[in-house]
């Protein structure tokens, strides 16, 4: 599995259009295949960054994705909001949390 972080800097003024937008595509990239995971937060002290975190089975799957219209069509939308160069990770998993919410391997 490959974990996917992107950080994304927005215009104070564009920050509820994208989430307007956000809102819109979320259930079309969830649906992606290989898509595991996707999901938003935003920063507790400057709320004009954002993270998203996406799981996807496959470096080859989050590629599919990338070279899809559906991810020309969401990111020619949002890139035009960014106040800063967006930046993006590709990561693997170490240790996951267990079942009962703890980390694993790591106390």
């Amino acid at each position: 599995m490959l974990v996917r972080i992107v950080k994304l800097s927005f215009h104070q003024e564009n920050i509820s259009t994208f989430l307007d937008n956000f809102e819109l595509v979320k259930n079309q990239i969830r649906n992606f295949p290989g898509n595991r995971l996707l999901e938003l937060y935003q920063d507790k002290n400057n709320p004009s960054v954002f993270f998203t975190y996406s799981y996807w089975e496959s470096e080859n799957d989050l590629e599919n994705y990338r070279k899809s219209a559906l991810f020309n069509e969401i990111w020619d939308f949002t890139k035009k909001l960014f106040n800063d160069k967006p930046e993006a990770w590709s990561v693997d998993k170490i240790s996951p949390l267990n079942p009962q919410g703890g980390m694993s391997n790591l106390l």
